[in-house]
């Protein structure tokens, strides 16, 4: 397709956003190092390892660990001694789903808020109205136990009159709505404000006027005002942007961990037609066991014709569409990562939005043993895309295991796509003759 419109984009990211959310129950295991960049540097550099270093309200402690939250993620670590310091500090964070940052920022509004003062102290906006939801939902679970402290939702379809002050201690919600609520409605007093948090840079700044609203209600706030920023990604318009919104800040980010092919044995397999590629597939099957195998697909009518192929041949499959709804998407993914389907189809376009906020956990399944490229994966403008590519046969050899990648090849220009992969990476694609099963069977000891 061609470009994307501003709102397409925002969508997309938003959506992916909430799909990681939606699939990252539990906090990830993540190898990425953290890097630390201190507003001074010579103040001392404080990091935790229990909750209770943290001498948290116990009612407070107590919601943490009914979450299922035992020790601190790697950024918790970092972060949290920053924002429950005094006097209070400002942070820019990177973060991706699964690193228990929304527990954490969660954590430092409900340590900072006085339950005795009936007004909003705490503001935390996020992109959409759904992921303002998502956080919402962590300051109820967290705050289980400390039921003094309100929350209010400040999003589309929340109906206020004019000049009713608010008496909620945190508010949560999207940039228009928050600022209406301070400047047209005057709901929240924004000189009172003590903690503001910027969830989703990245997401925000890709609609315009999100960015506007968020500096407005920024530049409202008291000098004191204890400020956090997060975001998954950091290119120059969102550091741009943070610099913007948060002074002085102390700086957390991940560095990330090089995926690499090393594990991988990759193939290549020589076809016409689609109905060539499904017979090499059926081959392939026949001859070596699979625990779990992603096919990635070009568009979804083939994802479609492939999804109902395998399944007329006994195979257990899951199937990611565009037009599933991000709850529907979830479930899917969870589905397969629970072994229920052996088999996961999906398209290019989803694949890649599901994996750009947390690129090197995408989808982790450990069974993953086998990646097929039904079709080579291409960037917008139909040239080779290196770096889907890599996060494609990446999700297999995880773990320390070996995994196995098999491209089918249909035309000139794949193959020449292929070889460009080669080059690209270093790495050989040896030739796999499907019609001839002890090959098959010898790629796979």
């Amino acid at each position: 397709g061609g470009d994307k419109s501003d709102e397409e984009e925002k969508e997309d990211r938003a959506t992916q956003s909430l799909l990681n959310k939606l699939i990252r129950s539990n906090v990830v295991n993540n190898t990425n190092q953290v890097e630390v960049l201190q507003r001074d540097p010579n103040s001392p550099l404080y990091s935790v390892k229990t909750f209770e270093e943290l001498r948290l309200k116990p009612q407070l402690l107590k919601g943490v660990y009914e979450m299922g939250f035992n020790r601190p993620s790697k950024i918790q670590e970092n972060a949290l001694p920053m924002m429950l310091a005094e006097p209070p500090q400002n942070l820019i964070a990177q973060s991706q789903s699964g690193t228990g940052k929304t527990a954490a920022f969660v954590l430092a509004m409900l340590s900072h808020v006085d339950p005795s003062l009936k007004w909003p102290q705490c503001l935390c906006i996020s992109p959409t109205y759904e992921l303002a939801l998502q956080t919402g939902k962590v300051i109820e679970q967290m705050g289980k136990f400390y039921s003094e402290v309100k929350l209010a939702y400040a999003v589309r379809g929340h109906k206020m009159d004019r000049g009713v002050k608010i008496k909620e201690q945190i508010v949560i919600g999207t940039p228009g709505t928050v600022l209406d609520w301070c400047v047209k409605l005057k709901l929240i007093d924004p000189k009172k404000i003590k903690v503001f948090v910027l969830d989703e840079a990245d997401v925000m700044i890709a609609t315009q006027g999100h960015q506007d609203q968020s500096i407005r209600i920024q530049r409202m706030l008291p000098k004191g005002c204890q400020m956090l920023l997060f975001s998954a990604t950091f290119e120059d318009s969102v550091w741009k942007f943070a610099e913007r919104v948060v002074p002085d800040p102390n700086i957390i980010k991940l560095k990330r961990e090089e995926e690499t092919l090393d594990t991988i044995k990759q193939y290549y397999v020589l076809c016409n037609s689609k109905e060539d590629k499904f017979n090499a597939l059926c081959n392939i099957y026949g001859a070596i066991t699979i625990a779990q195998a992603m096919i990635f697909c070009h568009t979804r009518k083939t994802a479609n014709w492939l999804a109902g192929q395998l399944s007329k041949e006994g195979h257990q499959v899951a199937l990611l569409s565009g037009e599933m709804v991000v709850e529907q998407r979830a479930a899917v993914i969870e589905r397969f990562r629970d072994g229920k389907e052996k088999v996961l189809i999906t398209t290019n376009v989803l694949f890649v939005s599901n994996l750009s906020v947390c690129p090197s956990t995408g989808i982790d399944v450990e069974q993953v043993s086998v990646v097929i490229n039904f079709d080579l994966p291409l960037d917008k403008d139909g040239n080779p895309d290196n770096e889907t590519y890599l996060h494609r046969i990446g999700r297999t050899g995880r773990f320390g295991k070996r995994g196995l990648a098999v491209n089918m090849v249909d035309s000139q220009r794949s193959m020449e796509i292929l070889k460009t992969y080669e080059k690209h990476f270093n790495k050989k694609i040896g030739r796999l003759d499907t019609d001839d099963l002890d090959e098959i069977e010898k790629i796979a000891n």
